[in-house]
């Protein structure tokens, strides 16, 4: 089996990219979703959430906006969340790993894989890129994002030159989105040939 990274800095159309893996058959792990998951309406994280960032939570488990709040721009604060949710996302991600233990190819899609250390846990790297003002105005686009948040957050990621430096693939996602699947279907091909599949 070969672990597959998949990372890209907010905006750059990495949930695209995992979306067109799947659609090739691959298994994903995709860990925002499984954050979400664990901090959604009786995750298993929520309490341990409310303990920690008091207010942060209610009915419908963790209240993201009020701990975004809570944590951005704090070094310490996100320190302690990264405490609480890292084990379980890894946790999860052994379950993963059993269920598709016949799998070829495995894709671990991972916002901050380089920020983590993730990469020593995958055996390649895929970054998803686009132009600087291709990501600013995709990201402002989304419900609630600010200039201001968007700095904070790109502050907190390792550039995208540096990601791409250190990737051993890089997936662009600001062309046509058929030119974006074609770079996938090649990189399936060359990881998990069909005959092995």
């Amino acid at each position: 089996m070969i672990k597959l990274g998949l990372t890209g800095s907010i905006g750059m159309g990495k949930s695209t990219v995992a979306r067109l893996f799947a659609e090739e058959g691959v298994p994903v792990f995709d860990a925002d979703a499984e954050v979400h998951r664990l901090q959604g309406p009786a995750g298993k994280l929520v309490a341990a959430i409310e303990a920690r960032f008091p207010g942060t939570t209610g009915e419908a488990g963790v209240n993201r906006t009020a701990l975004a709040e809570a944590v951005l721009g704090d070094d310490a604060a996100m320190k302690a969340l990264e405490a609480i949710v890292h084990p379980a996302v890894q946790a999860e991600r052994a379950g993963f790993l059993a269920a598709h233990a016949d799998a070829p190819l495995v894709v671990f899609d991972i916002p901050l894989l380089f920020e983590t250390g993730g990469e020593r846990g995958v055996d390649k790297v895929a970054v998803v890129s686009a132009a600087a003002d291709v990501q600013r105005a995709r990201t402002l686009a989304r419900p609630g994002m600010t200039a201001a948040k968007l700095d904070a957050i790109l502050a907190r990621q390792t550039p995208d030159a540096q990601k791409r430096a250190r990737a051993d693939v890089v997936i662009p996602t600001d062309v046509p989105v058929e030119e974006t699947r074609a770079h996938v279907r090649r990189l399936v091909s060359c990881l998990a040939p069909k005959e092995g599949r």
